[in-house]
């Protein structure tokens, strides 16, 4: 998994390594997760990390965080509906400027919430039905299979988009 992780897959290689994965319950997903990039040649490929992305925590099936990220020396829930994410997808380059990053560190604050901004339902993708997480303002759902008892192969389905982005997630 940590190869996964340093020299990528290809879109077709993570597809089959998530078929190949099983299927995880709502049990299996609760608690505090790090959040690591799987590079696809997606091109969202690098942004979250840039950003200082930290993971996603799933409390029940009715709260959780989806997006967290580092703030100071702690973190900070962030309102997705907030984050313009077609952004990246049309205008990449500026997306990974130093410019854009400081934006998004500066504007941190103003970004965050303190209520849930998805849930957890058992829903088929490819063939199983695992715990996948929903958002709750925009149309993506984030796909989850058991790499171990404490790593997640996760791939978000976003509206609009060929390729899903897929992503790996570490118990805390």
């Amino acid at each position: 998994m940590n190869q996964w992780r340093s020299q990528g897959l290809s879109p077709a290689a993570a597809r089959a390594a998530f078929d190949s994965l099983a299927p995880v319950t709502l049990p299996d997903v609760l608690g505090d997760w790090l959040g690591d990039e799987l590079p696809t040649g997606h091109p969202l490929d690098g942004l979250l990390a840039g950003y200082g992305w930290r993971g996603k925590r799933f409390t029940s099936a009715e709260v959780v965080d989806p997006l967290r990220f580092h703030q100071g020396a702690g973190e900070v829930a962030v309102n997705p509906a907030l984050i313009p994410l077609n952004a990246p997808l049309r205008w990449p380059r500026l997306a990974r400027s130093d410019p854009a990053r400081w934006a998004f560190k500066t504007l941190l604050p103003l970004l965050a919430t303190q209520r849930p901004k998805a849930r957890l339902r058992a829903v088929a993708h490819r063939g199983q039905i695992s715990t996948a997480m929903i958002y709750d303002d925009l149309p993506i759902i984030d796909h989850f299979r058991k790499i171990d008892g404490g790593q997640l192969l996760g791939l978000m389905d976003l509206r609009h988009t060929e390729q899903p982005y897929f992503f790996m997630l570490t118990r805390v």
